[in-house]
């Protein structure tokens, strides 16, 4: 009994300790010296401002609504506590990417057994894209570990367990997902979709996915709604979480963004893309002001699109391809802003090596794994919504970062296949005694 439960163990700690290893001197090489620009430099400034006038302002003494709150909040708390030394913010975030790590060894081994968590466990400790995302301060991280403990805990109501504390604790990961990104909302609604369907088929009975129904919704929305009457009272409109679809097709949807070949069918900034209709608004523009301008740029980007609709299709392409990439040109990561190190230049290659077998595996697992259809409905669910708004919006393979575990378990369930294969096999062909 003693043995079993030390064997047990060994496995979770063993990929934990790979991951957290793999992590950390990712960050002492690679992102030696970084510190944060663009996004991440916008997450850090809405930190301090948190700390020094306790105020949820990008802008000193203005409040923002132009990003999710969780995020700065986690990294205020950090700098609180140790000091505003982004290099506690990554090690906090190899502490979470090693969770994520440990989340896809056993979302797989409850899916397809012992073997294929362990197998997924350790390439997910080993794949790139899990682990270049904890090396800068995006949200990239933090919402694909909120996300895979979601899913996990959809599968432990779904096989396990239904108690109340369970359902707590998804309505609690839903409503810190939704707050750590505004597209966190369509997660409710893909729960709402997957509990209509397995209540359908009688996958559940009708009575426990009228509770998960009822409970799970109620909790996130109890914990975002203070947050949405917070950006009500300043900018006296309804802002569920923060705004920003506007700026995000307004950069993806204009004509520079088929001219220049590095930014062909991705995103450029509205300050260059669509200089004309960023004049519009003061630099210092705040709550109310960033509503009207997400609006403003919501309209312009829909206009550009109902003029230039022969050409959506092949743009719309070009989202869906760039999502498959299997490196990344973002200019704040370590391993271009550094990329002439010898460690960022290794990881690049191992980004191409891994990145098209995970890809193909995965693809495999998806048709092999179909008999366990049940159990990955809402898997299926999540990879079709993350894919479908990267192309609504733009691909890149930042936005592939939440289903990068999920790539890996299904690419883990083909050695489930093989066992069972082997197992039939050896069934038929036994001598007859």
């Amino acid at each position: 009994m003693k043995y079993s439960y030390v064997s047990r163990s060994v496995s979770p700690i063993a990929i934990f300790s790979l991951a957290l290893a793999i992590r950390l001197t990712y960050n002492l090489t690679v992102a030696r010296d970084y510190y944060p620009l663009h996004d991440s430099l916008t997450y850090q400034s809405i930190a301090y401002n948190i700390l020094q006038y306790h105020c949820y302002c990008l802008l000193p003494h203005l409040p923002t609504v132009d990003r999710a709150p969780l995020w700065p909040a986690l990294i205020a708390l950090i700098y609180g506590m140790f000091g505003p030394h982004d290099h506690f913010v990554r090690l906090f975030l190899c502490l979470i990417g090693s969770g994520t790590c440990l989340l896809t060894y056993a979302l797989a081994r409850g899916l397809f057994g012992r073997a294929s968590g362990v197998a997924a466990g350790v390439i997910a400790a080993l794949y790139p894209f899990l682990y270049i995302y904890d090396g800068w301060l995006y949200t990239e991280s933090l919402y694909t570990f909120l996300l895979l403990a979601f899913v996990y805990t959809m599968y432990l109501l779904q096989h396990k367990t239904a108690s109340s504390r369970m359902l707590v604790l998804g309505g609690l990961l839903l409503a810190l997902i939704t707050l750590t990104r505004p597209n966190g909302l369509l997660i409710l609604g893909l729960f709402v979709l997957w509990s209509l369907l397995v209540a359908r088929s009688g996958i559940l009975p009708a009575y426990r996915v009228r509770r998960y129904g009822v409970v799970i919704p109620l909790v996130t929305a109890l914990l975002v709604i203070p947050w949405t009457a917070r950006n009500y009272l300043v900018t006296g409109e309804l802002v569920p979480v923060a705004v920003g679809d506007g700026k995000v097709l307004l950069g993806a949807y204009n004509d520079m963004i088929l001219r220049l070949p590095y930014y062909l069918g991705i995103w450029i900034i509205p300050r260059l893309s669509a200089p004309d209709v960023d004049r519009q608004f003061p630099a210092d523009c705040a709550s109310a002001c960033e509503v009207r301008r997400d609006r403003t740029y919501l309209h312009y980007a829909q206009q550009w699109m109902q003029n230039h609709q022969s050409t959506l299709p092949y743009l719309l392409l070009l989202h869906f391809l760039n999502t498959w990439q299997t490196t990344t040109q973002e200019a704040d990561l370590p391993i271009n802003r550094f990329a002439q190190r010898p460690a960022a230049q290794l990881v690049v290659s191992m980004m191409k090596e891994m990145t098209p077998i995970v890809l193909v595996l995965a693809t495999l697992g998806l048709i092999l794994t179909r008999k366990k259809w049940r159990s990955l409905l809402f898997i299926y669910g999540l990879i079709a919504l993350t894919v479908a708004q990267n192309i609504v919006f733009y691909g890149i393979p930042r936005f592939r970062a939440p289903i990068e575990p999920l790539l890996i378990i299904l690419a883990s369930g083909i050695i489930w296949w093989t066992l069972v294969a082997i197992r039939e096999f050896l069934m038929i062909h036994e001598p007859v005694t």
